[in-house]
């Protein structure tokens, strides 16, 4: 997918909305788009921050902690987004994940030296902030690695979301649409 430039050298990036069928909506630059076996997919990142709610063990700590199941969701949500706010940031419910409005606070060195030598299970997030609700622990915390949502694209050029069966049925293909992506990154780089 070619982009046309910025008077900067930068390409403009399209923004999407991708909707669930709960009718939530997430904001999303268009990443890269490519046809497999002729469908249209784009590859999407959210405008804003994704994020995770972990469930911690009794001690507080990260080891076997798990993300908060959808009804968990809807139970603590209102105390999470109490708690973010005293970060100035915005917890959204957005279609498939979670995502925070504004600036994330910086790992400061010793962290990232911790997580570097092991210290942290969860060493693929950046720790925002936790609570409690109803004598269970909570984490919130943003994934440090991009967060890329595979989605197809309908005959108007909107993105969908993919069922279950779309990813079964894409899921033997996925060194293929990795392929093709890298060839895509590769060519826009020259």
């Amino acid at each position: 997918m070619n982009q046309p430039s910025q008077p900067n050298g930068s390409p403009y990036l399209e923004t999407v909305t991708l909707k669930d069928e709960t009718g939530r909506s997430l904001c999303c630059t268009l990443e890269y788009s490519f046809e497999l076996e002729g469908e249209d997919y784009a590859l999407l990142m959210p405008v804003d921050t994704p994020v995770e709610v972990l469930a911690l063990n009794e001690d507080g700590s990260e080891e076997d902690a798990v993300p908060a199941a959808e009804e968990e969701i809807d139970e603590i949500f209102d105390t999470a987004k109490a708690v973010l706010s005293e970060y100035n940031l915005k917890l959204q419910r957005t279609a498939i994940v979670l995502t925070v409005e504004g600036e994330l606070p910086e790992m400061d060195d010793e962290e990232s030296e911790d997580d570097a030598k092991g210290g942290n299970d969860y060493e693929e997030f950046l720790w925002i902030a936790s609570f409690y609700h109803e004598e269970q622990e909570y984490a919130v915390c943003s994934p440090l690695e991009p967060f890329f949502i595979l989605s197809r694209l309908n005959a108007s050029g909107e993105p969908e979301v993919l069922s279950d069966e779309d990813y079964q049925k894409l899921e033997p293909m996925m060194p293929s649409i990795e392929s093709i992506l890298e060839e895509q990154l590769f060519a826009d780089l020259d």
